[in-house]
């Protein structure tokens, strides 16, 4: 079954098992009509012809009636499996969402976040966004520069840049509510302590690429904007054991040597965002200032040093907006 979309009374219903005791396809037949088993359930009716509704003696039930039209003495059937595994998948079902009510409250959200549909199937073509080229780019085969995921999901995609706050709240609170994001890391940030990152990549976040020094890519050679690139490759793969196919130039600045660089070194993708949220407050780079399925956000691993809050308030104000205005948050990498 595909994933459950929240509903705004955060109520998850789960049907009860059939408690009439004699029909025993009946239960099986609404058990089948939810989970499209209906396999499961002509072989459980052992042939039997009816619907299993039937008032004379042994209707629907195969089952001949005794002298004088009684039924014998017999002890109700058992609960049919597929009835059972669908009381089973409801009570998780159940249990979950009332994890993520409890965890939205802890964290003070307005509502509950909304669950992002499944992955897509087919990934969407991801190409240049129009005034993002560089000289000959489609002709190099450069990674694509990008604001934007085209889809019709109703989704939007968080990224997360640098690696200076190391804030264990953010960490259970991302997990606790099962938000999905992307971090681009640079090295000299995060080499004080590679242990957190790893806690943050066994959550399931993917870690990306932000160069080594955070430098204006622009200004620099060919060669030093490799090594910046490709060192943090190396830096990545050493640490977490896997090279990253997402790169963000620092600062979102870059030329053809930055593209031609990261295509070297195994970069595939060069997301940059729509919107970037802070604590306080959000920019837009639309000058609609708004958000669109597919959009791409920005945040930086902050804390009190810089902003006026911490990271969980940072998350608290995104997904406050995303939530409010009918969007959940997707993992990018799913759409890539």
């Amino acid at each position: 079954m595909g994933p459950v979309v929240q509903n705004d009374d955060n109520n998850v219903r789960s049907p009860h098992p059939n408690r009439r005791r004699a029909p025993r396809l009946a239960g099986i037949r609404a058990a089948a009509a939810v989970l499209t088993l209906a396999a499961i359930a002509t072989g459980c009716g052992g042939g039997v012809k009816g619907t299993g509704t039937g008032t004379g003696a042994g209707a629907g039930t195969g089952t001949r009636p005794a002298p004088g039209g009684q039924r014998p003495d017999r002890a109700a059937p058992p609960e049919a499996p597929a009835a059972r595994a669908l009381h089973t998948y409801a009570s998780r079902l159940r249990a979950a969402q009332q994890a993520r009510v409890a965890a939205a409250k802890r964290w003070g959200l307005r509502k509950v976040p909304l669950t992002p549909p499944a992955p897509p199937a087919h990934k969407p073509e991801i190409t240049t966004r129009e005034g993002f080229e560089v000289d000959d780019h489609e002709e190099l085969g450069l990674p694509p520069v990008f604001t934007t995921v085209p889809t019709k999901d109703k989704v939007v995609f968080l990224t997360i840049d640098d690696g200076a706050e190391k804030d264990p709240a953010f960490l259970r609170m991302m997990s606790e509510l099962h938000i999905p994001y992307t971090a681009f890391l640079s090295d000299y940030l995060i080499k004080e302590d590679y242990g957190y990152f790893k806690k943050m990549q066994a959550q399931g976040v993917v870690l990306n690429n932000h160069t080594l020094h955070h430098p204006y890519l622009p200004a620099l050679s060919y060669a030093r904007q490799k090594r910046e690139i490709c060192g943090m490759q190396d830096v990545v793969e050493k640490h977490y054991g896997k090279r990253p196919a997402l790169f963000r130039p620092p600062y979102g600045n870059y030329n053809q040597d930055t593209l031609r660089a990261a295509k070297t070194c195994g970069v595939r993708y060069a997301p940059l965002w729509d919107e970037e949220v802070f604590v306080d407050h959000w920019e837009y780079r639309e000058a609609d200032q708004d958000l669109h399925p597919g959009d791409i956000v920005l945040s930086h691993f902050r804390g009190r040093g810089e902003w006026k809050g911490t990271m969980p308030d940072m998350v608290r104000k995104f997904l406050d907006k995303v939530t409010a205005e009918g969007y959940a948050v997707a993992r990018l990498e799913d759409y890539l």
